[in-house]
């Protein structure tokens, strides 16, 4: 077996980062690859030497296999670790570095290719005895199979992308007439996302938990599993939450879970960390969902509860060695808990957000740890996943890492971009979540009309703050003319305060050496402004002082108020519009990404809600529809076309 000198990682923002951390910390060398769109991105900075693959579709950059292989040749790299995502799960990947004398972090081209391919494995996994839940996952393809196999199963169904992952191309179908429709947005988000159409059918589970367990294998036939990880707080099938162990694991559920787990990966030979994730429900039963062939996103919560590297472990077996621990050494401390960080809406059903970041400043403390791959200034693009990185936590218990978590996630700032972490301290501070009561159907039951999922609107004090901020950035633009001196000191200045289409009026006087009198929807706030470089300011309000992060940039204000920052405008020197269109027939795009599809040409009629154009973005599809009924009097995309946030696609009249 080989001794590893350099190695290449094959990925991007945050696990580049994270492997890179441990890699160069054992000593080895690094280098990074890039796409244009990452020029400047953490994972090129902190690498010893960097390659860029190419343009910023992924097609071009990213899954480009001999781009891939060249940057490895051309900086002597002699191991790539792929991360997840991307290229992980990719056996001609894996074939293609085992062809070039490259090793391979991850486990054999055989097993990727067994186990990335749903249909296959569920065939390989019902021959193992491993429990699986009942379904279709044979090779006929055609509308009229799936139907008649749907009859079969019975409703609700899952329809699930053969090649898939992290929800694309998959859709939960409640009823018959409904399949045909899902069958094609399901193939076409697979197509896409996959290079593979191939789907199957699974009998939905109604609100089960999503358990998986971290398996790890090396060259020498030792296999172990490292306890498990409950994975339920999801939406739209992507994970939001994890921790280990699960709220609810008894002793004997975790040895027969970790012994199916095992007979999966013994029976494709595994080497390498790899997760068999299951379905459990409330009886107790567990179903095989599906193996990850890599190291999962929630891997830091199992580092967290066995002390162990798991990246130290990955390259330990691709150097050929044993593994250093048995199952019976395996040691679970403590309680861990991790959330992942969207560039998301959830306001929006959770629309993925581009833009620059103007803020970043991690809340790091005692048991906590900040996965990320962000810098500020850094841009949010639309050609990758949203996520942004994981906040993660450790405690003696699990209510101390859940306390621990909330407190980070409420003080990590992030400006720039709207995010998920309202949402995220809401869901921590559920008191179903508190008491470990939940399972994959939490977030549509309980925070279906959740403050968190509202538009966050400023409240009186925030807009204070706002009134506080302009006032003060006026004052060092035009010191004489402000900041007590104005001849009509004593006659408040009326403040317009702007976010997106809403606004609001506030009211500011301000005496020489006097807290600032501010009035706020019949609210008066005594404020003294303490201290202010730019980054960070100290407030006095009503007579309680706080630390508030904010950057400020020609009238735009980004303030963080924890758990989440807010874009506002000074509108005061703006005129009045004078009135809005009640209704609209323009479709404008509700962000940056691809044209995948379109439906209608221009003349035809369309009515509202018909479906008219795909938009691809952040590895999602989203489907835009019409707001009104009429004809549609102008096209201006086509299948293929990048388009930016706010373009008009069509208009309809």
């Amino acid at each position: 077996m080989p001794t590893l000198k350099k190695i290449l990682i094959a990925n991007r923002g945050e696990i580049a980062c994270r492997i890179q951390r441990t890699a160069q910390a054992l000593g080895y060398r690094t280098v990074a690859v890039f796409s244009d769109a990452d020029a400047e991105s953490l994972h090129v900075q902190i690498a010893d030497e960097a390659v860029n693959i190419g343009p910023a579709a992924v097609q071009h950059s990213y899954l480009n296999i001999p781009a891939i292989l060249d940057a490895a040749r051309r900086t002597g790299a002699d191991a790539i670790h792929p991360g997840y995502g991307f290229l992980s799960e990719n056996a001609e990947f894996a074939l293609a570095c085992q062809c070039a004398d490259i090793t391979f972090i991850g486990p054999s081209p055989e097993a990727i290719e067994l186990m990335g391919s749903k249909r296959l494995s569920k065939l390989a996994m019902l021959e193992a005895g491993v429990p699986c839940i009942k379904g279709y996952q044979g090779a006929e393809q055609d509308d009229a199979t799936l139907s008649r196999e749907a009859e079969r199963i019975g409703y609700p169904l899952m329809i699930k992308a053969s090649a898939g992952g992290g929800g694309r191309g998959m859709r939960l179908v409640q009823h018959a007439e409904d399949l045909l429709e899902q069958l094609r947005t399901a193939r076409s988000e697979a197509l896409h996302g996959f290079g593979n159409d191939e789907l199957i059918l699974e009998q939905a589970l109604i609100d089960p938990r999503h358990v998986e367990v971290q398996l790890f294998g090396d060259h020498h036939g030792h296999l172990i599993y490292l306890g498990e990880r409950d994975c339920s707080i999801q939406r739209r099938h992507q994970k939001v939450i994890e921790e280990a162990p699960c709220p609810i694991m008894t002793a004997d559920l975790r040895q027969a879970m970790g012994e199916a787990a095992l007979k999966a990966g013994r029976a494709v030979n595994y080497v390498g960390a790899g997760t068999v994730e299951f379905l459990l429900d409330a009886r107790g039963q567990f179903y095989f969902l599906e193996m990850n062939t890599r190291l999962q996103v929630e891997h830091p919560v199992t580092e967290l509860i066995t002390g162990l590297d798991l990246v130290a472990w990955q390259l330990r077996v691709a150097e050929g060695l044993p593994l250093p621990l048995s199952q019976e050494q395996v040691q679970l401390t403590g309680h861990a808990m991790e959330v992942r960080l969207y560039a998301e809406d959830p306001a929006r059903n959770f629309l993925p957000q581009t833009g620059r970041i103007a803020a970043w400043q991690p809340a790091l403390q005692e048991g906590v740890r900040i996965d990320h791959g962000l810098s500020e200034g850094q841009a949010v693009s639309p050609f990758y996943d949203s996520m942004l990185g994981k906040i993660i936590a450790h405690g003696a218990t699990r209510e101390e890492a859940r306390r621990k978590l909330l407190r980070a996630v409420q003080d990590s700032v992030l400006l720039g971009v709207q995010s998920n972490q309202r949402l995220l301290a809401g869901l921590l501070d559920h008191p179903q979540f508190i008491e470990g009561q939940f399972s994959t159907g939490f977030i549509p039951a309980w925070f279906s009309d959740h403050p968190c999922l509202q538009p966050h609107v400023p409240d009186a004090k925030e807009l204070a703050i706002a009134a506080a901020f302009f006032y003060q950035a006026a004052t060092l633009a035009h010191p004489v003319a402000l900041a007590g001196w104005r001849n009509n000191a004593s006659v408040p200045l009326n403040y317009r305060i702007g976010l997106e289409e809403q606004e609001w009026p506030v009211q500011l006087q301000a005496m020489r050496g006097e807290p600032y009198q501010i009035e706020v929807s019949a609210q008066v706030f005594e404020l003294n402004v303490l201290a202010c470089d730019g980054r960070w300011a100290t407030l006095e309000i009503n007579g309680i002082r706080q630390h508030y992060a904010y950057r400020m940039e020609a009238g735009q204000l980004w303030l963080w108020t924890r758990p989440g920052g807010l874009h506002l405008l000074d509108r005061t020197q703006t005129l009045i519009a004078g009135g809005t269109r009640v209704t609209s027939g323009t479709l404008k795009a509700p962000m940056d990404g691809a044209i995948v599809d379109v439906l209608v040409a221009e003349g035809s009629p369309v009515s509202k809600g018909q479906l008219l154009v795909v938009l691809e973005a952040m590895k999602m599809e989203h489907p835009l529809k019409s707001g009104i009924d009429g004809v549609l009097k102008r096209l201006q995309v086509q299948v293929g076309d990048q388009v930016k946030n706010r373009q008009i696609l069509l208009e309809v009249e």
